[in-house]
Order: structure tokens, then C-alpha cells, then sequence
């Protein structure tokens, strides 16, 4: 498959639009959170990440939680289900005790696991664990997903929004994302670093390598990567913040290979499957249409959250990888 040419623009050339998540002092929190537990709530603290959430951790009586808000319609509904489908099945998701509404966001409470983010591990830490992060990978897309149905986005009902990954691929990508995130995306054509000839450029490229994708009909988590996966060090103990669909499994692996490319994640994934002798027909071509599926979403992501240097970094690799 030979690449178009693609002109080269200037990273200043254009104006930034950032999404800014929702902030909340402390004492708002355990506001919101006093209406759910009454007065038993102490330690209540800011937590790093969540790109689209403002999280918060706190306790009550000695057991420790989470609680998210967003302001994004629908936020939470489906992680509860996310929640009772990893946690009956063995997988160490945070378990969900209860949605609710404070001000214009919507909140999830969940149960905190222990632990810190895989990123805060040494690089030597993260090598090791690596084995580990693999399995728990493979049993998390290998789970039974019951009489579901569908494909890509989960929603609260817990099936798939569309009915096929190619009806998924082209409608996450169309112009009209009404009432979602991405709603007026193309106007970061204009107002970001995000280069219309470059994004048709990796669609087409999308929708060539996404027939080889097409078959496969698994749970996949959606944002697997480091700032998503907890460990004590020595064990991981735990995955949150699923952005969840059904489809090809190797999405995660693409997501995690673009995370930890240093750790060489595509061939230890590779030789586990193969110790446990699961077969992975047309791996070449499906792990790229699942990176090219990550990268279109990245591209926008970045752009939209003004993250100039990530965009241009992974601009870069997605031409390059047909070549």
C-alpha cells in the first residue's frame, strides 16, 4: 500500500483549542459525597489523571474510595456495567457503589485499589511486570460477554452501539459527533495543529487494514497503558478507566505497544499467546489496522486537548508505518 504525499505544515501555524475538565474544591466534594454518606467521610484528596474526569479519594469508616465527576452526558452508566462484568468474572476492576449528580456534573463512587500507577514504577519494575500486565490483558479480552450484542462503544444496556467494527470505524470518524466529546470535532481543522490531509491520509489507511479487524468480537478495555494500571511494585494489582468497546482484542495490545514501546510488549504478547496456545490469524495486518483505529483517535485527542508535541510525535509514526 503506498502512502500519499502528505505536505508538511508548521507546528505554530495554528491556534490551540483545549478541553478543560470540571474542577472542584475540596469542600464541594464532600458536599456531594455528604449526601451519599452523611458525615463519615474524612481524607478526601485530589488524585492525578483523568483526562476527562475531576477524581477525588476519601474513606469512610477506614474502607477506602473514588469518586469521579464529568461533565459529559451518560459519563458513568456504563462504567457501572464495565464494573460488574470485570469484577464477577476475576478481572481487578474498581467496583461500583453509585452514580449520582452534583451542580452539572454527573459522579461515579467506586471501591479505590491499591496501589499506584505502572508509570511510577522504575523502568526495570516496569520489565519485570510486563509478563504480568500480558495475562492480565489476555483473561480481561477473553472474558464471556453473555447475550450481548454489537460492536465499539458499550453502552449502559451493555452491548455495542453498532452492528458492525466497520459501521463503528466510519461513524466514529463522520463529522457529526452530536452530544458527544467529540461534537464539532472539524473545527480542528482550522482551530488546532489537526491537519485534514493527514487524517484522511490514516482513514483510508483505516478502513483498508479494518476488514482484517472485522471478525473478531471481544471485550476490549479501550486505554490500556501505564497511567491505567496499578501496581504495589511488585505485583499489578488492579486496571481502571476502561474506555470500552467490543471488537478486536489487539486494539489494547496497540495501545499498549504505543505506551511501552521500549519494552518490546508486541513479541513477549506474541510468545505468551503462544504458551497458551491461542491463535492469532493475520496478526500482522490486524495489529495495524488496530494502531492506525488508536492513532485517528489520538490525533484528534491530542489536538483537541492542544498537546501539540504528542500530535506531531504520533503523526510521524502513523505515516511511517506502511512504509
Amino acid at each position: 500500500m503506498k502512502p500519499r504525499a502528505i505536505k508538511s505544515k508548521e507546528k505554530d501555524e495554528k491556534l490551540m483549542t483545549v478541553y478543560e475538565k470540571p474542577t472542584f474544591e475540596t469542600s464541594e466534594v464532600e458536599t456531594a459525597l455528604s449526601k451519599y454518606f452523611g458525615s463519615n467521610v474524612t481524607g478526601v484528596t485530589p488524585l492525578e489523571g483523568g483526562n476527562l474526569s475531576a477524581v477525588f479519594s476519601f474513606a469512610v469508616l477506614d474502607k477506602e474510595y473514588v469518586i469521579k465527576f464529568s461533565e459529559l452526558a451518560g459519563s458513568f452508566e456504563t462504567e457501572r456495567f464495565i464494573s460488574s462484568l470485570l469484577t464477577s468474572q476475576g478481572i481487578p476492576f474498581p467496583f461500583s457503589h453509585g452514580l449520582g449528580h452534583y451542580k452539572s456534573c454527573h459522579y461515579l463512587i467506586s471501591e479505590k485499589i491499591s496501589g499506584f500507577h505502572l508509570a511510577n514504577c522504575s523502568p526495570e519494575q516496569q520489565r519485570q511486570l510486563i509478563p504480568e500486565v500480558i495475562q492480565l490483558l489476555t483473561k480481561m479480552n477473553h472474558i464471556e460477554v453473555g447475550n450481548t450484542h454489537g460492536y465499539g462503544y458499550i453502552n449502559s444496556s451493555g452491548n455495542g452501539t453498532y452492528n458492525s467494527w466497520r459501521e463503528h470505524v466510519m461513524a466514529s470518524n463522520a463529522e457529526d459527533q452530536t452530544g458527544t466529546f467529540w461534537d464539532g470535532w472539524y473545527s480542528l481543522f482550522k482551530t488546532s495543529c489537526l491537519e485534514k490531509d493527514v487524517f484522511d491520509e490514516c482513514y483510508n489507511r483505516l478502513l483498508d487494514y479494518s476488514s482484517y479487524n472485522e471478525p473478531h468480537r471481544h471485550f476490549i478495555h479501550g486505554d490500556f497503558h501505564q497511567f491505567n494500571i496499578l501496581s504495589d511494585g511488585q505485583h499489578i494489582t488492579g486496571i481502571i478507566d476502561t474506555n470500552s468497546k467490543y471488537g478486536d482484542f489487539l486494539v489494547d495490545l496497540a495501545t499498549l505497544d504505543w505506551h511501552l514501546r521500549k519494552l518490546d510488549v508486541i513479541r513477549a504478547y506474541q510468545n505468551f499467546q503462544q504458551q497458551i496456545g491461542i491463535s492469532i490469524p493475520n496478526f500482522k495486518e490486524r495489529i495495524l489496522g488496530a494502531k492506525y483505529y488508536n492513532g485517528l483517535i489520538g490525533l484528534r485527542f491530542y489536538a483537541k486537548m492542544g498537546w501539540n508535541n504528542a500530535y506531531f510525535g504520533l503523526r510521524e509514526e502513523l505515516l511511517s508505518l506502511t512504509n
